[in-house]
């Protein structure tokens, strides 16, 4: 059997997919599958390092900014959709998938409207509880419509196509424990460890947050740090470091990265996680049973990273604070009132471990055969 996965743009896209992928090579060692993302994305390096083939096609976002540059740039994007669902359907016409499956980015349509018109199945997954502008533009034409929360049935007109069933993680992530991801890591067993990231991205103001939290931290280093500054603000958070005159900051247990890439192994190692509430951060948390401090993203469609985090909240997993209440003081207050309560942290762990939803991984590849028959 063949199959095409569609995701990109972030690594809360790209994640599922490749979890969903792995399962189905696990299942079928001697099937294809084939990755096709947006020209010069993330998905470009993600979804090679795990091992598999990517196809990119020409796609650019929606912009919601109604300036004559925002809708000259929505005129681009409609033109640039017509091209990419052409070179889709070349790419599926090559390929010959059983089935077509979308996690999420505006790469989603074009690919999955050439899939349908050429009446191969499509399955598009849903990981937030209110549908992104891509899952509701294809829940008209897609076969099924796979989602995390059962709240989220209430969006889609065509409820008989919906099945919940959790957000994937990828096989890492369940695999993992602290004491083995420590010792791959060269960790100190015995010094807590705090795990910073804001997105694949990035986030401009968190990142300026971490710069004064890593330059008090460093005044009494009980804790150590991995932070991911993200793409597009790593450079930025360097500069400001070095401004704000704090130096060795790795070398002291402050490690600032680009990226983490061994997600699995450094979120397994961590006491506890400081993150956004998007679905797939969400997922992966609980999979792996780690306590975090929750700063949802206020710059998302209808708030709904706090709607994810305020779940976990009331569940006793995290501890939510608002963008825009925190500040490196509270941060760094809450983080060191935490890791200092081991009993409140292992209190944490119980209850993020219960949230985990199944193996959503194999109930979507599952429906992917069932489909692909």
């Amino acid at each position: 059997m063949k199959f095409i996965f569609t995701c990109g743009g972030t690594a809360g896209h790209i994640n599922p997919a490749l979890g969903v992928a792995q399962k189905l090579k696990e299942l079928m060692p001697d099937c294809e599958i084939l990755f096709v993302g947006a020209k010069g994305y993330m998905e470009s390096e993600l979804v090679p390092r795990e091992g598999f083939p990517i196809e990119t096609v020409t796609i650019t976002n929606i912009s919601r900014n109604l300036s004559l540059e925002g809708l000259k740039h929505n005129a681009r994007t409609v033109k640039n959709v017509l091209t990419a669902i052409g070179q889709a359907k070349n790419i599926i016409r090559e390929f010959k998938p059983d089935v077509v499956i979308g996690t999420g980015g505006y790469v989603c349509y074009p690919v999955l409207k050439a899939a349908h018109s050429l009446k191969i199945p499509t399955v598009v997954h849903e990981s937030n509880a209110f549908p992104g502008l891509t899952t509701k533009m294809l829940a008209g034409t897609t076969d099924r419509i796979l989602v995390g929360f059962e709240e989220s049935r209430q969006y889609y007109k065509h409820k008989e196509r919906v099945v919940v069933t959790g957000t994937p993680v990828r096989q890492d992530f369940r695999n993992a424990d602290k004491a083995t991801a420590r010792e791959k890591l060269g960790l100190d067993p015995d010094k807590p460890l705090v795990v910073s990231v804001w997105g694949s991205l990035g986030a401009a103001f968190m990142n300026k947050t971490m710069v004064g939290f890593i330059g008090k931290a460093l005044g009494d280093p009980f804790f150590g740090l991995i932070h991911s500054a993200g793409k597009s603000g790593y450079k930025k958070m360097l500069s400001d470091m070095e401004s704000a005159g704090i130096k060795n900051a790795k070398e002291r247990g402050m490690d600032v990265r680009e990226y983490i890439y061994n997600m699995p192994l450094v979120m397994a190692a961590a006491d506890l996680v400081v993150c956004r509430s998007g679905a797939s951060t969400l997922s992966e948390l609980a999979a792996l049973g780690r306590p975090a401090i929750l700063v949802p993203s206020p710059n998302v469609t209808n708030n709904h990273q706090d709607k994810n985090a305020r779940v976990f909240e009331k569940a006793g997993a995290a501890v939510v604070i608002p963008e825009n209440e925190i500040t490196e003081d509270k941060l760094l207050g809450s983080v060191s009132l935490l890791l200092s309560r081991r009993d409140t942290l292992e209190a944490m762990s119980v209850q993020m471990k219960k949230l985990c939803v199944g193996d959503a991984t194999s109930i979507i590849a599952d429906i992917i055969l069932d489909l692909a028959k």
